[in-house]
Order: C-alpha cells, then structure tokens, then sequence
C-alpha cells in the first residue's frame, strides 16, 4: 500500500501526519512533531518531519507517494519551496487545509462564513473564510496573545511564588493546565514549589484574550459579513477556560477540534491524497475590492475599529513589557514585582496578580 503525508510548519516547528492514501479518514499509521531550534528557519523543523515520517515508512516497506506541507504566508512557502529543491512537494495555504479537513469531519457548516482563530506559539493569526466557495473575505496576525506570552505571564506568576523555571518548563506546566485543574512547579535549585491553576491562568491570559476578542470583531466589521461560527485552532486551544472566554466574548458558536493542533496537518494530509502534484492556494477577496453580493451586509461604524486599533496598540505595549521583563528576570529575577494592570475595551482595569 501507498501512503501520503502531510505536514504543517509553524514558528514553534513542524508536525507531520502518515496514513495511507486511501484511508485518510483512518487515526494515522505514525505522526511526530519537529521542535524548530532556535535560530533555524521554518524549513528545518519540516524536512526534519518529513526525514523521520519516511524512515517509519521503509520500516513498513511502504512508499511516500505524496507529501503536502501547510503553510502561513508566502515567505514560509518560498523558504520550503528553496529547501526542498527537485523534491517533489505539494505547498498548501493553511486555512484551505484546515477547511478541508474540518468540512471532511463534518464541522464546517455548508454555508455561510466562519472565523479560523489560530493561536499559536508565536502569535494569533484569524482568518474569515466564505465556507461555501473556501475564500478568505480578510485575514490579520497579531503577537500580542501568544503562547509564548502565556507562558512568559505563567513564569513571572511562579517568580513571586520564589520559583523560578525556564521556558521549556513553563510551558510544559501550561500545556498540562489543558487536561488538569493544578500543576505544582519546583524550583530546580531551591526546591520551592508553588502551586498555579487553570483559573490562575485564564486570569493572566484575560487581558489578551479581550484584545482577541475586540480583533476578531474588527475582522468581521471590515468584511461586513457575520460568521455562523468561531473555529479555534492551535495548540493554546487546548485549555477549556480559554475556549468558554472567547466564546463568551465573541457571541459567536465555537467550533473545537479534539486535536486542534494537528488539524492542519490532517488537511494537509487529504489534499496529498487528493491532489498529488502542484501547489495549492486559496482565493481571497482583493484589498478594497468590493465583496460579492452574498457577502456583503450592513457595517458597524468607524469609531469602534479606531477603539480596536487603540487596545491593539496598548496591549501591544503592554505584552512586550512584560516578555522583557522576563527576559531580564532570566539573570536576576525580581520576585514579586507585578506587571503593569491594562484596561481593555472600557472594561476597568485588573491587576494581574
């Protein structure tokens, strides 16, 4: 039998997902995830990916007939492409593929529009789609709510607690609130230990989660078109009270894979099946081009997109304060200081801590 690949590279790495071509609606042969090293570019990590889903694939004594890799922008793309030279590899646009696996189980709705919000380690990327002729009506990216401010928020929290950890920790802890309410952390060279909840991290992660929340209405106010749903992707999706906060904020259904991290990798997976050979991109309505009467509806007024921009700009501002103050806390931490509290789309200010 043949098997087909599918990979998605993104800041944090790659992850890789074999299965064989005529049964990619089957859990996976193998799958692996490819840390990117810090440095490198996004190519690395995928052909780092691709490198070890093959060696599975001769212990099969099976052949890779395809391989598509996702991608978030055309720089990535272009990287990957150089990388690869005469391999042959399918470029996909990641939200396709994430469309065509979440229409092939059966969660995308058969009309209308949806929000894809995508939080990763690097940055929330949300793209509004059309789910009938798969086009992006707009698409933004913001660093402001990141995995890696969650976890840089997490380690100054454990820091006034007189624990320290590193990254790689902090975000194991994280990582381990998605499926369980508590996680002690111990301070490899004192032995303190400190105690953070799942609450305890929906808390910091509130002010960003409305900056979000105020992002994604912006989104639908300049397309003009109201989404059926909110589809939330990404590793940092994981983390139910996450999931209740946006759906609270946005008023929209939220739509929630099992495994959001690897949904793009199982689309990528259907169209190597599907489509062996040439690249795959997705339509987009041009910038200031009109929308198609289908799309089009009454929009809010202006004032609220110069309120959305302004919370961009203060949250902005606000974040990466406190990543520098974590990394200056990485020689000589200072326990106990507290971040700076933010107010958020009129909503009065909170501290932190």
């Amino acid at each position: 039998m043949v098997l087909v690949l599918g990979v998605s590279a993104g800041a944090g790495g790659a992850r890789a997902v074999l299965t064989h071509s005529d049964q990619p609606h089957l859990p996976p042969i193998d799958r692996c995830r490819a840390p990117r090293r810090a440095g490198s570019g996004v190519d690395e990590p995928v052909f780092a990916a691709i490198r070890q889903m093959s060696v599975s694939a001769e212990r099969r004594d099976e052949l890779i007939t395809s391989t598509a890799v996702t991608c978030r922008c055309p720089v990535d793309a272009e990287s990957i492409r150089a990388a690869a030279g005469r391999s042959r590899l399918t470029i996909v646009d990641e939200p396709l593929a994430q469309l065509r696996y979440l229409r092939f189980t059966g969660q995308l709705p058969q009309s209308g529009s949806v929000i894809l919000y995508d939080l990763g380690s690097s940055g929330l990327t949300i793209t509004h789609v059309d789910c009938r002729t798969d086009t992006s009506l707009s698409s933004k990216r913001s660093t402001v709510l990141c995995g890696d401010g969650y976890d840089a928020l997490l380690r100054w929290k454990l820091a006034r607690g007189n624990v320290l950890t590193d990254k790689l920790t902090s975000r194991g802890h994280r990582e381990a609130l998605s499926s369980t309410r508590v996680v002690t952390a111990t301070d490899p060279t004192t032995g303190d230990r400190a105690v953070v909840t799942r609450s305890d991290l929906a808390e910091l992660c509130a002010a960003s989660l409305h900056h979000s929340a105020s992002f994604v209405r912006q989104l639908i106010e300049e397309s003009g078109v109201a989404p059926e749903a909110l589809v939330l992707l990404g590793g940092c999706a994981r983390n139910p009270n996450i999931r209740e906060a946006l759906g609270e904020m946005t008023e929209l259904p939220v739509i929630y894979d099992s495994e959001p991290e690897y949904v793009s990798a199982r689309g990528a997976v259907l169209l190597a099946a599907e489509r062996p050979a040439g690249d795959i991109h997705m339509a987009r309505i041009r910038s200031g081009a009109s929308l198609p009467a289908a799309f089009t509806s009454d929009t809010i007024g202006r004032r609220k997109l110069i309120a959305a921009a302004a919370v961009t700009a203060a949250l902005g501002a606000t974040i990466a304060g406190l990543l520098t103050m974590n990394n200056n806390s990485a020689q000589s931490p200072e326990r106990g200081t507290a971040p700076s509290s933010v107010e958020v789309a009129g909503i009065p200010a909170t501290p932190f801590g």
